[in-house]
């Protein structure tokens, strides 16, 4: 009985594996791919990490916040940069004043670790503390 069956057999034996390395030969490429992908997403990210770190090393990013400093009155400023780590408070200003200042400092490559606006009748007293 086996014998009048053989080349049926041998058949659906070769069609069941040539269906299961299709299926293995599929799925080996997706995986390839998303790994293709995660580091292409890493490369980027890398990328833009190695370029952020040039940014925050430039020395006139100093320059640039002490220019903030200056466009205000002392009396209305309270600063306090250690390193590269700033602490300012601004009291009393006005609102083109806030977003003069608010303008400059995003313009500026730091990052705002906090920011704090309050406004008591008139006018604003703004907190900052950022970092590069």
């Amino acid at each position: 009985m086996w014998k009048r069956y053989q080349n049926e057999l041998i058949v659906s034996v070769a069609f069941v594996f040539a269906l299961s390395m299709f299926i293995y030969k599929l799925s080996h490429h997706a995986i390839k791919a998303e790994a293709s992908q995660k580091v292409a997403k890493e490369f980027i990210s890398l990328q833009e990490t190695v370029s952020l770190k040039k940014i925050w090393v430039d020395k006139r990013i100093d320059n640039r916040l002490k220019r903030i400093q200056g466009m205000l009155p002392r009396n209305k400023v309270l600063w306090s940069q250690k390193g590269k780590r700033l602490t300012a408070t601004f009291n009393t200003l006005t609102g083109k004043e806030v977003n003069r200042v608010m303008t400059k400092l995003l313009n500026i490559a730091v990052q705002l670790e906090s920011l704090n606006i309050t406004k008591n009748g008139e006018y604003y007293k703004m907190e900052i503390r950022c970092k590069w």
